[in-house]
């Protein structure tokens, strides 16, 4: 018998036809003899809809039409109390839906079990997993349905783990209980070489392993959370990217998930190994551009501190030197949903960083190159830029790591580039 943790997204979630969908996955879990804990989303849209109401009761619209830019100040404690609701739903019903199946079930929430959390409310990381009476519960016969993307602060209000956080919590739980697999239940069948939607010449992974992953997540690629992944590296966990709309009775290989997904791994559970394994890209990208910065020690410092202190995450950083040696511009990279922010938060410390002006932009796209071979094979990144300057593409900024190799472009480029790169390194034929 085998611990199963099966995580299931808000789309394979999204009515009680797809809740019951889900149980009836489940339940062959069950039926085969494996101890299994639940881990759900939100139903689609539901989130959203919760932060539409939260923003209306803070009064967003109103002030926006009164000319002014309302800053995130609502409490976010509050925020987090609110948002969280949806998963608490989601719980309690597939519970329900699993004992009218005949299977022993029950709902917990993230409180509960406790899943122990920081105080970063709204992207809390997640700091510890009880497991005791859950495992406890587990090992009578109980399935566990759990309420993904939340826990509990130290101030004992609930905690959000940010939007994808659902994946995290069940790769935390699968690691606290010591699970042999921990299976994500998506709208895709498995981590693809790009977009199918961009490239029709896409193709599914068998396997992947984490650190590639883990780039494919943190450059675009929207299929698991970064954290989870994150996690699952740190405490070996396997992961396997599965559809829940395959058909319940599909059970494949049960040991490995060998054709019916795709397995996250070590990279050395895998015997061949590509150059380059994929294309990432991501649009939720926003530049900021800090015009003529005194160049003296610390003051990268007092630009990065306040939006770190905000939990501002920056990507790609680009300095260019005036001839005089005496200013700087200075270009970085957030995500598009943390572009007001940084604004607002640089500005707040203009005369402390001394700047003659800040600029934001959201006409910009990030192309990634990523794949564990770039380890041992040279000239991959002049191939990269030759490629696309054939293609009349520009580059606004690079960064590399050991397995990636990441472009900065105009937006209008992205579907392009993509489809030039998973040419360029032969990804087109499957």
């Amino acid at each position: 018998m085998s611990l199963l943790v099966l995580k299931f997204g808000g789309t394979s979630v999204a009515d009680l036809d797809r809740i019951r969908n889900v149980a009836a996955h489940v339940k062959r879990e069950v039926d085969a003899g494996h101890a299994c804990a639940v881990v759900v989303s939100a139903m689609a849209g539901q989130t959203n809809q919760l932060v539409t109401w939260v923003e209306e009761a803070w009064g967003f619209k109103a002030r926006r039409e009164a000319g002014n830019e309302p800053s995130a100040l609502y409490d976010c404690r509050e925020y987090d109390a609110v948002v969280s609701s949806g998963e608490q739903v989601t719980s309690g019903l597939l519970a329900l839906v699993l004992q009218s199946m005949d299977v022993n079930a029950r709902s917990w929430q993230g409180w509960q079990i406790p899943v122990r959390t920081d105080a970063a409310h709204q992207k809390a990381r997640i700091t510890g997993v009880e497991v005791g009476e859950l495992k406890a519960s587990m090992q009578g016969g109980e399935v566990a349905v759990c309420a993904g993307f939340q826990g509990i602060a130290p101030s004992n209000r609930i905690a959000t783990l940010g939007r994808g956080g659902s994946d995290t919590s069940a790769v935390a739980l699968a690691a606290a209980l010591q699970a042999d697999r921990c299976d994500i239940y998506t709208d895709v069948d498995g981590v693809y070489t790009t977009d199918p939607r961009v490239v029709a010449k896409a193709h599914r992974l068998d396997r992947i392993s984490y650190e590639e992953m883990l780039e494919m997540a943190s450059q675009g690629a929207k299929v698991l959370q970064t954290r989870s992944v994150e996690l699952a590296m740190q405490w070996g966990v396997p992961v396997l990217v599965r559809s829940s709309f395959d058909a319940p009775d599909m059970l494949g290989n049960a040991d490995t998930g060998e054709g019916i997904g795709t397995l996250v791994c070590h990279e050395d559970e895998i015997v061949e190994q590509n150059v380059v394994s994929g294309i990432a890209y991501a649009r939720d990208e926003a530049k900021v551009t800090l015009l003529k910065v005194a160049d003296k020690p610390g003051v990268a410092a007092r630009v990065f501190g306040p939006l770190a202190y905000a939990h501002i995450n920056v990507d790609m950083i680009v300095q260019n030197v005036s001839e005089d040696g005496r200013s700087t511009d200075l270009t970085f990279t957030v995500q598009s949903a943390d572009l007001d922010r940084a604004i607002e938060v640089l500005g707040s410390a203009k005369d402390k960083i001394g700047y003659l002006d800040l600029r934001g932009a959201t006409d910009i796209a990030k192309v990634s190159a990523i794949g564990v071979g770039m380890r041992s094979h040279a000239g991959v990144a002049a191939q990269m830029f030759s490629a696309l300057a054939e293609k009349g593409i520009n580059i606004e900024a690079i960064s590399t790591s050991e397995i990636k190799i990441s472009v900065l472009i105009d937006a209008a480029y992205a579907e392009l580039a993509v489809r030039t790169l998973h040419t360029l390194f032969g990804l087109d034929g499957g």
